[in-house]
This record gives C-alpha cells, structure tokens and sequence, in this order.
C-alpha cells in the first residue's frame, strides 16, 4: 500500500530541494567510481536541477534546511570537478 504521507512531503519544495541534492551525490559518487563523460554530464545535470530546486526553495520558514543543502551541493560540486579535471588529464 501506498504511503498517504509521500504525495504531501514531495509537494513540499524543501523536501524536493533535498531530494534533488540527494540525487546530486548519488550522481556524483557514480562518476567518481565510474568516470566517464556520461557520468559526469549525469552529475552536472542533476547539480543543476538541485540548484533550480534550492532557489524555488528559498525565502521558506526554515532555512537551515536550505543552508544544509547548499553545503551539501558545494561539497559535491568540489567532487564533480576533481573528477571533471581526471577526465580532462
């Protein structure tokens, strides 16, 4: 059965944000095992939908969450480009 709880959370733009962010480091630790331009373009592709997700996100009655999130996202951000860079080398 369904969870009544899970369409009330994913209409949350918070929770979408972490979410995405989430996908973001899923995508991001598959590059960094698999390096391959696919999984990096993977990865940015989902950087920057966590991006677009964080912004609709903002101005929210809690930011923490959002702050949490943007470091999440920079810390990720680092990874992709290290891999990125061992592509390119």
């Amino acid at each position: 059965m369904e969870n009544p709880f899970s369409s009330l959370q994913s209409q949350n733009p918070i929770s979408l944000a972490q979410q995405s962010v989430e996908n973001v480091h899923r995508a991001v630790k598959q590059a960094q095992s698999h390096p391959s331009e696919e999984t990096v373009q993977n990865a940015r592709n989902a950087l920057e939908k966590a991006e677009r997700s964080i912004a609709q996100a903002e101005g929210r009655m809690n930011q923490e969450p959002i702050d949490r999130a943007k470091e999440s996202l920079e810390t990720d951000r680092g990874f992709l480009a290290e891999v990125g860079n061992q592509l390119n080398n």
